[in-house]
């Protein structure tokens, strides 16, 4: 007994266990952010220039957004690979993939190389961007996994943040290491997340796949999920959980439907559709115009150069700050509340970016660095954590014999409209030049429109009790009883007056039932998940 308590006073447990976990993970959100804000400096800085022979607004996108053609495969396989060699193997080979492909874009030698680095730096990314949310997610407590999840977007925002700066402080150096620099130290912060990778635990629902399940290692899943919630086999939450999440695989594994995405698509099709929208009008609603082209955004207003560079590097920051608020109000507000507010708000500044610009008098510099900061401080507590959370991934609504394919269609849908934003926003700004912002305004207003009609509150329930938050426990059940009642009305086919007594209400309720749906989408949702005793 007393060599159990020394084992368990030795390693972490409980929560020290589930933050340092959260926090170490979080670095592969951390990566994607310094990659984001990395290019943006360095692209605008005179030395890139030179080197690249002063490339023009095609080749620019080209270099920034081909980094999403590889994201973009890779997390479509990614959900394959996750159900196959497990949360930590894939978080291991994203970070080694992507830190080699770090060290093509540093010593590049020309504008191919480049290519090549940054589409195998996406093969990486599209591995880390669609594992890291599945590991953060089932990790969590429902009570906490909102703020954790918002905990991984502040660092995404951080590690975003810290590129910016790195490439200001490096423009004062006066030959190519002022951009060859910032692309190396993405090299050193894959290294590190490959290497502690190693050590995190799996999973404990993975490991509760069938592959585990079927070697008898159920015990393993329980050491983890006893670990999680302070290290006691015994303690009764640990085992409610244990019990919950096992009872779902074998639901799963005795249903004997096969874990495909055809499955997915006409079992879950409204979740998948709701993923993979959020996830497109994410894109759409403006957010890599700035994350990309921040300060080519700065210059088209009036400042230049390295001027351009600290209004990015200041902006980043007001940035991080306003990701905070939401680690305590995801939890208490809920997500939808969250997300539609956000949406108005970045709707206006965007419009007032572009007539700010429209204009173009003296105030416009100063003006659109303010509109520029209340656009990304509307991002960063609204749509920007629920990169993590409800509903931008399916994470938290897929059921777990499809949650890694439903991870990777979303994030494909991700990084298709990534790479078709950050492709064409050079060239749109030479184009359009002030309707750029405006047009990003519109997708926000329709954003809107989706979230308030469409979206359900997945506040502190459950990933096992999802079934109920979308009404599939209840359709299945309605489906039983339409079947049964086909069945009596069949066997009473003598009698008119019973088929036409029967009939008639069961029809009426199929013609509204979308039209109910609707109407309690904007009522939210009438879940109310199961409270400990």
């Amino acid at each position: 007994m007393s060599d159990v308590a020394t084992n368990r006073r030795r390693r972490l447990v409980g929560q020290p266990l589930l933050y340092s976990i959260s926090v170490f993970a979080s670095l592969g959100v951390f990566l994607f952010g310094y990659d984001q804000g990395v290019m943006s400096g360095i692209i605008t800085g005179p030395y890139f220039r030179k080197y690249f022979d002063y490339p023009g607004s095609i080749k620019i996108g080209t270099m920034v957004a081909v980094l999403e053609v590889g994201a973009f495969v890779t997390s479509v396989a990614a959900g394959r690979v996750g159900d196959i060699i497990g949360r930590k193997g894939t978080l291991f080979i994203g970070a080694v993939v992507f830190t080699i492909g770090g060290a093509i874009q540093t010593f590049t030698i020309g504008f191919w190389s480049m290519l090549l680095g940054r589409i195998i730096s996406g093969f990486g990314v599209g591995l880390l961007s669609t594992i890291v949310p599945i590991y953060q997610s089932e990790i969590s407590p429902p009570n906490h996994r909102g703020a954790l999840a918002c905990m991984e977007f502040t660092c995404n925002i951080v590690g975003y943040s810290s590129s910016v700066w790195t490439d200001y402080f490096c423009s004062f150096i006066d030959n190519d290491l002022s951009w060859r620099i910032p692309l190396f130290i993405q090299c050193i912060i894959g290294v590190i997340l490959a290497a502690g990778s190693l050590l995190i635990p799996e999973s404990p629902r993975q490991v509760f796949i069938e592959w585990l399940i079927d070697n008898g290692k159920e015990t393993d899943g329980m050491q983890v999920i006893a670990d999680l919630h302070g290290g006691e086999p015994d303690d009764p939450v640990a085992l409610a959980e244990y019990e919950e999440i096992k009872d779902k695989v074998r639901e799963d594994r005795e249903s004997g439907e096969a874990r495909s995405y055809a499955m997915m698509w006409r079992k879950y099709k409204r979740r998948v559709l709701l993923a993979m929208s959020s996830q497109a009008f994410a894109q759409l609603n403006g957010i890599n115009v700035i994350s990309y082209y921040a300060p080519r955004v700065f210059e088209e207003a009036g400042w230049i150069g390295r001027q351009a560079i600290l209004m990015t590097g200041i902006n980043s920051v007001i940035y991080v700050l306003s990701t905070l608020p939401t680690w305590y109000l995801v939890d208490h507000w809920g997500r939808r509340a969250i997300l539609l507010s956000g949406a108005v708000v970045m709707a206006a500044s965007l419009v007032a970016t572009g007539w700010w610009m429209y204009i173009d008098v003296p105030q416009t510099p100063n003006a659109v660095v303010v509109c520029v900061v209340i656009f990304n401080a509307a991002f960063g507590y609204s749509w920007g954590p629920f990169h993590g959370c409800i509903p931008r991934n399916p994470f938290q609504i897929m059921p777990l014999n499809v949650r890694a394919k439903g991870v990777s269609l979303s994030t494909a849908t991700n990084w298709a409209f990534n790479f078709f934003v950050g492709e064409v926003t050079p060239y749109l700004q030479e184009l359009i030049e002030w309707r750029l912002y405006p047009m990003h305004g519109f997708f926000c207003i329709c954003s809107f429109i989706l979230v308030y009609f469409l979206y359900p509150e997945t506040k502190g329930v459950p990933l096992e009790e999802m079934d109920a938050v979308f009404g599939e426990e209840e359709r299945e059940d309605e489906l039983d009883y339409i079947s049964e009642t086909a069945s009596l009305v069949q066997s009473h086919h003598s009698d008119p007056e019973y088929v036409r007594s029967d009939r008639g209400p069961q029809d009426q309720d199929m013609q509204t039932s979308w039209l109910a749906g609707l109407f309690r989408r904007l009522k939210g949702s009438d879940y109310e998940p199961i409270r400990e005793d």
